[in-house]
């Protein structure tokens, strides 16, 4: 996975890392990592979409490719950072890195690839140029 750096058009949120996120080695499990792309995605989507788009339109996950690269504790601060690169017919590839608030220490860097469906088939709809530019805000 080699991701670009996501410029002007990354959405970053903070994340505290609490107990319930931790496994027995009491740092971040993995599978809180995957929920944590998965949130971020989501919560760029409605931040970006207005309410006739995200009426129109669902997401489905295809694949997640995750990099952990350092363990994230409790107490830790965590900023995600996403943005959609590339996107061909109904797919799209959204990237994540989480890195460490204070230091800027990388923690995990993710690639998922989302196919967008209508709402009303729920069948693959080919994401055309009007929702690529609400990802470039």
């Amino acid at each position: 996975m080699t991701p670009a750096h996501p410029g002007e058009y990354g959405f970053s949120v903070e994340i505290k890392v609490t107990d319930k996120d931790l496994d027995i080695m009491n740092h971040v499990n993995n599978v809180v990592y995957v929920k944590w792309v998965q949130k971020i995605a989501e919560t760029h989507w409605n931040f970006v979409a207005p309410e006739e788009i995200k009426k129109k339109f669902l997401w489905v996950v295809l694949r997640h490719e995750i990099d952990y690269i350092t363990p994230a504790l409790k107490d830790e601060t965590l900023t995600a950072t996403t943005w959609v690169e590339e996107t061909t017919g109904p797919r799209s590839d959204r990237y994540v890195h989480i890195t460490n608030s204070k230091t800027g220490k990388p923690i995990a860097k993710a690639k998922t690839v989302w196919c967008m469906l209508d709402a009303a088939t729920l069948r693959p709809k080919r994401v055309d140029e009007h929702v690529i530019a609400l990802f470039k805000k």
